[in-house]
Formats: structure tokens, C-alpha cells, sequence
């Protein structure tokens, strides 16, 4: 992590924008107090991807809709929900 004034900032954004896109952070400091963080940008799917890789998460079989699809459709009555919630919390 980087930590830099405004004004080096503005002196020097192409290099502090180089090092975001290298995966590093910069913490933007005002008069030595941080008021921002530049982070890279994470694409979701690479990332999970890189999640996968790790062994941290298996990737699902088949998709959502195809797993619940022999699920029943539970109705209840209006005001349950509410109901449980109140109880819950001893109201």
C-alpha cells in the first residue's frame, strides 16, 4: 500500500495509476489525514475463478433454477413473517 498527499498525487497520477493496476493500493492523504483509498477494479468472474484455483470454493452443478425446480411453492398467510419477527424479539 502506498500512502501519498493530494499533491503528489496530482504530480504523479500516471504512476500512482500504474501501481493500482498492478493490484496495488494508494491512500490519498489531505494535510497527513487519509480521505480516499484508490483500489484496483476486481472483475468478479476472475476473481472467482482465482477463488476457484485456490481450492477456497468448488463451482456449483448445474444452475440455480434447475435445483429448485422440484421445490414446492410454500403460501403463507399475510402478516407471518411480521408476526415471527415480533416474536423473536419478545415484542
Amino acid at each position: 500500500m502506498k500512502i501519498i498527499s493530494i499533491t503528489e498525487l496530482r504530480k504523479k497520477l500516471r504512476e500512482y495509476i500504474g501501481y493500482v493496476k498492478q493490484g496495488e493500493e494508494v491512500v490519498v492523504t489531505e494535510y497527513g489525514k487519509p480521505v480516499a483509498r484508490i483500489v484496483p477494479i476486481v472483475d468478479e468472474d476472475s476473481r472467482m475463478q482465482e477463488l476457484i484455483r485456490r481450492g477456497v470454493i468448488r463451482p456449483g452443478k448445474g444452475s440455480f433454477s434447475e435445483a429448485i425446480a422440484g421445490l414446492p411453492i410454500v403460501r403463507v398467510p399475510e402478516g407471518t413473517v411480521q408476526r415471527l419477527i415480533d416474536e423473536e424479539r419478545g415484542e
